[in-house]
């Protein structure tokens, strides 16, 4: 009678352990599903932006493909883009291949300090005179010259967003607090110049030194 009891008494002992795991497996599966689904879906909102990025970039390419349909007097091989919506501590001055439709180069770039909307995350834009912002549109990029940032080029407006581009001395040039490589959160802000990394400036100056023709930049939000 007692040899029984102590089977009976074991074989309760074993279900109810393997309820005990079961239920506990059950809470870790509760756990972790919700855990990897986060994860799927924070990867696809990172794939969503890089596709926002793109649909943005290739807007613009095709913009300035209507340009150089219509005139021969720019570089059809090679453009510039940066894209405004790409906070300035990312990589958002896109060196592209029109021929390819491929960025091939790419780098930090500052907007002004004009821009700042007071809103974290959001930009505003003027092509007003002393305004110190960045002015939106597509630029033809000129000569350069030595001024008081070094080697620098000439921009000229060609939309009426940028049209005084020239005249409110907005350059391309460099200066050494835009850092090389990323990092979080922002950069250093210009007086309203696309402003670069100087070892980024140089490489990006060796293409437009070499173009026969005026190469455009595209700067949008």
């Amino acid at each position: 009678m007692l040899k029984i009891r102590w089977i009976f008494d074991s074989e309760s002992f074993f279900f109810s352990d393997s309820f005990i795991m079961k239920k506990v497996l059950f809470i870790c599966l509760f756990i972790i599903v919700p855990f990897i689904a986060f994860i799927i879906i924070s990867d696809q909102r990172n794939d969503d932006l890089a596709s926002a990025d793109n649909k943005r970039i290739e807007n613009q390419v095709l913009e300035i493909k209507k340009i150089l349909a219509k005139s021969s007097r720019y570089n059809n091989k090679i453009a510039f883009f940066i894209d405004m919506k790409i906070p300035s501590g990312k990589n958002r001055f896109f060196v592209y291949d029109l021929k390819t439709d491929k960025i091939i180069d790419k780098g930090l770039v500052a907007h002004g300090s004009g821009s700042e909307s007071g809103v974290k995350g959001k930009l505003q834009f003027s092509n007003v005179p002393n305004s110190l912002s960045t002015s939106l549109g597509r630029y033809s990029i000129g000569c350069h010259y030595n001024g008081k940032f070094g080697k620098a080029y000439k921009l000229y407006g060609l939309d009426s967003t940028n049209n005084n581009a020239f005249k409110r001395d907005i350059v391309f040039h460099y200066y050494y607090d835009v850092p090389y490589k990323e990092k979080d959160g922002y950069i250093c802000n210009s007086y309203g110049c696309p402003m670069v990394n100087k070892r980024y400036f140089e490489r990006i100056a060796k293409i437009i030194d070499r173009s026969e023709s005026d190469i455009l930049m595209s700067i949008y939000y």
